[in-house]
């Protein structure tokens, strides 16, 4: 007994080696990250966890909150992350030993032959059958995988690591459909705008067409005047359809987001509403901030850290390995007798990979590969949300000084189009400068239409390219069975 006890202390003593290099986070510096951003950007970091409320507009709020929670992506992502968690589960399972109970029960008769004779006291001989007989039996085994050089344990981080970028993966999913969501309500109100600015021009081209009938009428032009009021109409009549296509298009796609059919949001959105303008300034912070803020970063460095304990994994195969097993058994002829004689037995043995072909040693080469290749996604990760960031802020200063040249050149459109109609109708000027001014017009308005989806569209770009959507506080967890959805935990 003493020697069993020796062994097993013996056994757990080596159980606290851990072989295989110990994951380190990389500090910003490593990954390559600056001080500062190349461009200029507002130093402030912002709480970007709701960004979609900062743009004032109810309907995109009401979208956003929808595709967020019933998204069939969003919901993919999650049964993934659900899945990552049962599998650190069965992972944290190999740490305890396992037990296996077993009972029986088994009868036995005889149903010819085996009797023997018996003389009774009196001198009379009876013969009596063979009979049967019931027997009895209980069982528990156990088993348990020591792992000695820490094979069990770097399982075990390694699955917790996957498990945690699991749940950056589902946020990351959760942050790309807001932003189309976004993107597309954007789209949406642009075609609505701009079908509006097509069938005000088409107004006041059907009065233009009459003006140059009356003038044709009456001698004062040629019917030129009338045909070109004529094309010019046309021209723009044929543009509506393709806006009310492109305008269903986006309508749909925001049904789809929010996992429903693709006409269900067509009376949600029927009413006009002018395209969303969100804040003036956004804080972009500094570089680092994005270690942090970005959830496909995160993603990105647990995977990492899920790389390097694998090495540990292969490492620990090329060396022993202990497994101790036991049994307790009672047998007997009645339920009365288990307890009577009760047998047991304990083993340990222990392995140990002699000649493999080079097999496990190749396994450990190719791990240190996967966490080096891991290690350089990580980096492509930090320096591709660094340069989301450096485009985004650039796309959103350049997009607000064209909408600036836009607005100046819709009023002088405006104004010219406007002296044209007065001149026109004075007969100062001809149809064809009539023409040029209105077609300047609808394009002018067009335009500065499409400036200001540009602006909205490239301030979804920043705020995403922040990470905001989310709240990088806490590391999105699985949901309980009996929940429906993700929990959080902080980080620690």
């Amino acid at each position: 007994m003493t020697r069993l006890r020796l062994s097993l202390l013996s056994a757990v003593a080596l159980a606290g080696c851990t072989v295989g290099p110990d994951y380190a986070p990389r500090s910003a510096a490593e990954l390559g990250v600056p001080d500062a951003y190349s461009i200029t950007a507002a130093p402030t970091r912002e709480d970007l966890t709701h960004w979609w409320t900062r743009f004032d507009d109810p309907v995109l709020g009401q979208l956003v909150e929808q595709a967020s929670a019933a998204n069939t992506d969003v919901a993919q992502g999650l049964a993934r992350l659900r899945q990552a968690r049962e599998s650190l589960v069965q992972s944290r399972a190999n740490l305890l030993p396992t037990l296996n109970g077993s009972g029986g029960y088994s009868r036995s008769e005889t149903f010819r032959g085996g009797g023997q004779s018996v003389t009774l006291p009196d001198g009379t001989v009876q013969n009596i059958g063979g009979g049967g007989g019931s027997n009895f039996s209980l069982g528990l085994d156990a088993q348990y995988q020591l792992g000695l050089f820490g094979e069990v344990r770097r399982t075990v981080e390694a699955t917790r690591a996957q498990y945690e970028a699991s749940g950056f993966d589902y946020a990351t999913t959760l942050l790309s459909v807001q932003q189309e969501v976004a993107r597309n309500y954007v789209l949406a109100r642009l075609y609505q705008a701009q079908l509006a600015n097509a069938r005000a021009s088409l107004a006041l081209q059907d009065d233009n067409l009459e003006i140059a009938g009356f003038r044709v009428q009456a001698g004062l032009v040629s019917s030129l005047d009338q045909e070109q009021a004529r094309s010019q109409r046309a021209a723009t009549a044929a543009t509506i359809p393709a806006f009310e296509q492109q305008y269903n298009a986006a309508v749909s796609r925001l049904g789809v987001l929010t996992a429903q059919a693709p006409g269900a949001l067509k009376p949600l959105l029927s009413a006009a509403r002018p395209i969303p303008t969100g804040p003036r300034v956004v804080g972009a912070g500094i570089p680092a901030d994005v270690l942090r803020q970005r959830p496909d970063v995160r993603a990105a460095e647990r995977t990492l850290a899920a790389a390097t304990a694998q090495i540990g994994v292969a490492k620990a195969a090329l060396y022993p390995a202990l497994a101790i097993s036991g049994n307790i058994n009672t047998n007997a002829g009645n339920v009365g007798g288990l307890l009577g004689t009760i047998t047991g037995g304990l083993f340990a043995g222990l392995t140990q990979a002699i000649f493999n072909g080079g097999r496990l040693s190749a396994q450990v080469r190719s791990n240190e590969a996967a966490a080096d290749a891991a290690l350089a996604a990580y980096k492509g990760n930090v320096l591709l949300a660094l340069e989301d960031v450096e485009n985004a802020v650039v796309a959103l200063d350049t997009s607000r000084r064209r909408g600036r040249e836009f607005a100046t050149q819709l009023d002088a459109a405006n104004n010219a189009a406007l002296l044209s109609r007065l001149q026109y109708r004075s007969g100062l000027t001809d149809f064809t400068t009539l023409s040029q001014q209105e077609a300047n017009l609808f394009s002018a308005r067009n335009s500065e239409a499409q400036a200001r989806a540009d602006q909205a569209t490239a301030l979804i770009q920043l705020l995403g390219a922040l990470g905001g959507g989310w709240n990088p506080d806490v590391t999105p967890t699985a949901p309980n069975p009996a929940t429906q959805q993700p929990a959080a935990r902080e980080t620690r």
